[in-house]
């Protein structure tokens, strides 16, 4: 099948490369030609504007977007109403809002250009295993791509979920499960370390352990197996974490529906924590506990000192 691929990031390259494995012709633009450069040796069809991607492509056209959510996803749309025609389809692969896909899938609808929207999870490690496809949108693009998406995911690894924005709202919802789960395994660790029998335990030793037939077993545990391996105590990394953004929708999604949901509520906020140094909420509970019970504090001179 032939299809265009967007937005070279880590992401979209992999893809391409998937795509080129299981045969199908793919048409590659980014913004910077180094990479279009790069894909086009490896086998990728080479465009260096929109209007040569378009060009490029037999109707119905199928054009993938990998980019950052936002103003570039917009941007990009923009453009490619006018050279795109009506049954051509629009595939919106990054992490998007699903209500951004409701603007943008009645802003293609006016010119006839069929949107679907596509939750993608892999990672880096989507070339090598597949990556796990959530689609929403036009059911019957959804019938075209098919071979496209059974290329890129594993068994069983892509699912129609609904009507526009479906795939992308299980996207949120499955990226707000991940916080979750990744700072249960995050607190764990750290109660291990800090515990009287820290000294002799290897996190890397008691990661392999659980996901022997455990039920904690999971691959984001063989990924902190891995990490351990290479840094028992992860010393050369900076407790700074960031956010794409889904784990805030889940959050604000679950206060709009009513849904309790204490445990993607507080991941979220602790990575929000994990940014800061010495907050001033810190320093009033510190001088909260001296005032009221006359527990010791430390200085900034101190700890400058230190």
């Amino acid at each position: 099948m032939q299809v265009a691929m967007i937005g070279l990031g880590r992401m979209g390259m992999n893809m391409v490369r998937r795509l080129l494995r299981g045969g199908h012709e793919v048409i590659v633009y980014n913004r910077t030609p180094q990479k279009t450069e790069e894909m086009a040796k490896e086998g990728a069809l080479p465009a260096h504007s929109l209007s040569e991607l378009a060009e490029r492509l037999t109707p119905p056209r199928a054009v993938w977007l990998m980019l950052p959510a936002g103003p570039a996803v917009d941007d990009h749309l923009q453009a490619l109403q006018s050279l795109l025609s009506p049954g051509d389809i629009v595939i919106e692969g990054g992490n998007t809002y699903y209500k951004d896909d409701l603007r943008r899938a009645a802003l293609l609808e006016q010119k006839g250009i069929r949107f679907v929207d596509v939750g993608v999870s892999g990672g880096i490690w989507g070339l090598q295993v597949g990556y796990c496809l959530m689609v929403g949108g036009d059911r019957a693009a959804f019938q075209h791509l098919k071979p496209i998406l059974e290329t890129l995911a594993p068994a069983d690894g892509y699912l129609y979920c609904g009507p526009t924005g479906a795939g992308h709202f299980v996207k949120m919802v499955h990226n707000g499960i991940e916080y979750g789960m990744m700072q249960a395994y995050a607190e764990g660790f750290q109660i291990l370390e800090a515990s009287p029998y820290g000294e002799g335990l290897k996190p890397s030793e008691v990661a392999h352990l659980w996901n022997q037939g455990s039920v904690v077993r999971s691959w984001l545990l063989e990924l902190a197996e891995a990490a351990f391996a290479k840094d028992e105590k992860l010393s050369r990394i900076r407790g700074y974490v960031e956010d794409s953004g889904e784990g805030r929708w889940a959050v604000a999604q679950a206060i709009e529906t009513g849904v309790s949901a204490p445990v993607i509520a507080l991941s979220l906020m602790n990575r929000f924590r994990s940014r800061e140094r010495d907050t001033f909420a810190d320093r009033v509970l510190a001088a909260l506990r001296r005032e009221f019970g006359g527990h010791g504090v430390i200085t900034a001179e101190k700890e400058h000192d230190g």
